[in-house]
């Protein structure tokens, strides 16, 4: 049987990584009426002092058959739980790095954070911590430390209205704000985040978790840049505007201006975006191509259809939210946003009219 692999990471900093259960005292459950807090999971992709050790797991053979459940799939249930990664875990962070800058990454609906390990791995290879949420219930399963699984529950008695999305959207930039309050206050869940830099922040995520980062950026002056990856959004911005850097990244065909509702809710967006902004789409990608979904798919024969391989969009999706977060939070050139080059010619600018 073939053994599913990540891309390998292309920093220098070996990578380590860790899970970190956090528990919200202070609100209940959105959406689960007899849980009295809000309980999350989060992974940690960090520079690593060691070379070599034992590589963290994927997801768990529940957590994979959770995930696929549903699915017309021609492998075994428990087929996401031997992916390969690179991150090694419970590795010590580098002793010798300080004022890291922190990304956030939320996952899209229904999706694990482990989905986006190949974007963490790789910003942890470039001097980043980036830190996925498990947005708890949301997703296909959760499990915590004492072994419990929390399964996905908003099935059919949430319907998808609009208020619905609105709660979901909002809801992430709640978990978001707390995880940043945990990890830079005065007695932080992981041991490195000592090395954080509290005012170098961003965010990023997929699908639900790139329309949620507007909603988290509104709420939370912390963050000063933020990616949405292929997600529409819903009517957050004030007519004040957001000022800080924001990045629109998704398919051709789907989110370019005129092609249907979704880049519609782009365009809505534009004008409101007041700073620094880039709208790019890259041709032949579908949804799951900027999540390791896209990668896994191909290498198991069940290809998603796209015209370009999971693995050029996943090279693509890490080049350009690098750049974005380098230039934005560690004042790195800014040449990649200033002429989109012969080396991605699958990636468009848009501006819309």
């Amino acid at each position: 049987m073939t053994i599913p692999v990540l891309p390998a990471p292309t920093g220098a900093h070996p990578v380590g990584t860790t899970s970190v259960y956090l528990e919200d005292v202070s609100r209940r459950d959105p959406w689960v009426a007899d849980a009295s807090t809000r309980e999350l999971m989060i992974s940690v992709w960090y520079p690593a002092a060691w070379l070599s050790g034992p590589r963290a797991r994927y997801l768990t053979q529940a957590e994979s058959a959770e995930v696929l459940a549903g699915q017309q799939v021609a492998v075994g249930s428990d087929v996401l739980s031997s992916v390969r990664t690179h991150a090694l875990l419970d590795a010590p962070l580098d002793s010798g790095l300080r004022e890291l800058p922190l990304i956030v990454l939320s996952p899209g609906f229904t999706r694990p954070r482990a989905t986006l390990t190949s974007i963490g791995e790789d910003l942890a290879s470039h001097g980043y911590v980036a830190v996925a949420v498990d947005h708890t219930y949301e997703t296909a399963a959760t499990t915590f430390p004492d072994g419990r699984v929390a399964a996905f529950a908003l099935g059919r008695g949430f319907p998808r209205t609009p208020e619905f999305w609105h709660k979901v959207k909002t809801g992430r930039a709640r978990d978001v704000s707390f995880v940043l309050d945990q990890l830079l206050g005065s007695n932080p869940p992981w041991a490195g985040a000592a090395a954080l830099a509290p005012d170098r922040i961003g965010m990023a995520g997929h699908s639900a978790g790139g329309a949620a980062t507007i909603a988290a950026m509104l709420a939370d002056e912390r963050i000063r840049a933020g990616s949405d990856v292929d997600g529409s959004t819903d009517p957050l911005i004030p007519d004040t505007g957001l000022y800080r850097p924001f990045l629109f990244l998704g398919r051709d065909g789907q989110y370019s201006p005129g092609d249907g509702p979704a880049a519609d809710t782009w365009a809505r967006d534009w004008p409101l975006l007041t700073g620094w902004k880039r709208w790019l789409v890259v041709a032949g990608a579908k949804h799951q191509s900027f999540t390791d979904l896209g990668l896994l798919a191909d290498q198991l024969g069940m290809p998603l259809g796209a015209a370009t391989s999971g693995l050029r969009t996943m090279a693509i999706t890490r080049t350009y939210l690098r750049a974005f977060f380098g230039q934005h939070l560690c004042d790195a050139p800014r040449t990649l946003f200033d002429r989109l080059g012969a080396d991605h010619p699958e990636v468009r600018s848009c501006v819309p009219a």
